[in-house]
């Protein structure tokens, strides 16, 4: 720094250490890096007013009034929610949705597939309630049941071909358009895939499996049915029990009957005539002769005490198991 003409340099003490070392330590590196560092004359500090601004803050203001000079650009008017739901009902997928509805109301099966069609014809793009409502009409009965079932099968194909993830409603409606085929292992097969997608089975998806098996007399396929039920924690009501109860019947096979009663007594404990029926048959076949000999009265004695035991109520046609 010059002061009244003398130049007077003041060395930095770390520079002064630096210096000090001799030659021979410094290596080339060293030497690269810590080359002599030419003194300047440090510049008189020109003075700034204090109202004086940065140049980041001159060119902020700048814009700042260039945007304010600017007359704003016109807003989008609001949408209100009126005709925001309005926009909504009229969609596409909204009408194909009511049509789907008002068929499935009045179960209009030919009508829903007439929609169907036309919505793929115009692009529609189907979702997953869509789908569930078209598989439901398809596997309903009715005069249309084998339209439907015709049909119900390429919907659930095209289903998957357009990738809409499944739900419970799906499984157990394409189960019921296998049971429909009088195909019962296919409808159990399609219950047991839902563990695969994370879907908990409810006892609506059982149905077609159990009740086709037990129509078309295999008894086994049936039990295995049931004991996924128990193993997926299915509680089965007195329909599911009334038809495993009433194959064990046929077959004779006494100790799934009586299981099945114990099963009604602690879990059911009112049931309607038809089941009542289906165990008072038991109690007058032969085999429940030969299995209860030692466990009940004699059959001709039990079966003058069936109803009074089970509480027939002529009135409210009702029946209440008060034990055996």
């Amino acid at each position: 720094m010059l002061h009244g003409g003398a130049a007077v340099t003041k060395t930095p003490p770390l520079f002064s250490f630096f210096i000090k070392i001799p030659l021979p330590f410094l290596s080339r590196t060293s030497r690269r890096f810590f080359r002599p560092i030419p003194h300047y004359p440090k510049p008189q500090p020109s003075p700034i007013s204090t109202h004086t601004f940065s140049m980041n803050q001159r060119l902020n203001l700048s814009t700042l009034a260039l945007s304010r000079s600017r007359p704003p650009s016109p807003a989008a008017p609001p949408v209100s929610n009126k005709a925001r739901k309005k926009a909504m009902r009229d969609s596409p997928e909204a009408v194909l949705k009511h049509k789907l509805d008002m068929c499935s109301r009045h179960g209009q099966v030919v009508e829903a597939l007439r929609i169907y069609d036309e919505a793929r014809t115009n692009g529609v793009p189907l979702s997953l309630h869509h789908y569930n409502v078209l598989l439901y009409l398809c596997s309903c009965d009715g005069e249309d049941a084998d339209v439907g079932l015709g049909r119900g099968f390429e919907i659930f194909r095209q289903m998957v071909e357009d990738k809409v993830v499944p739900n419970e409603a799906t499984f157990t409606n394409a189960a019921r358009l296998a049971a429909a085929s009088a195909d019962p292992e296919m409808a159990f097969d399609l219950v047991k895939q839902m563990k695969v997608y994370g879907i908990e089975p409810k006892l609506r998806s059982y149905g077609p499996a159990l009740f086709g098996f037990c129509k078309k007399g295999e008894a086994e396929r049936a039990y295995e049915v049931d004991a996924h039920m128990v193993e997926c924690g299915v509680v089965a009501e007195e329909a599911e029990i009334s038809a495993l109860l009433k194959i064990s019947s046929e077959m004779g096979k006494g100790e799934k009957v009586y299981e099945m009663m114990q099963r009604l007594r602690s879990g059911v404990r009112q049931v309607g005539e038809s089941t009542a029926e289906v165990v008072e048959e038991w109690f007058k076949s032969e085999e429940a002769a030969r299995v209860g000999v030692e466990m009940f009265e004699p059959s001709g004695h039990f079966r003058s005490k069936t109803r009074e035991r089970l509480g027939y109520h002529l009135g409210q046609r009702l029946w209440l198991f008060l034990g055996w």
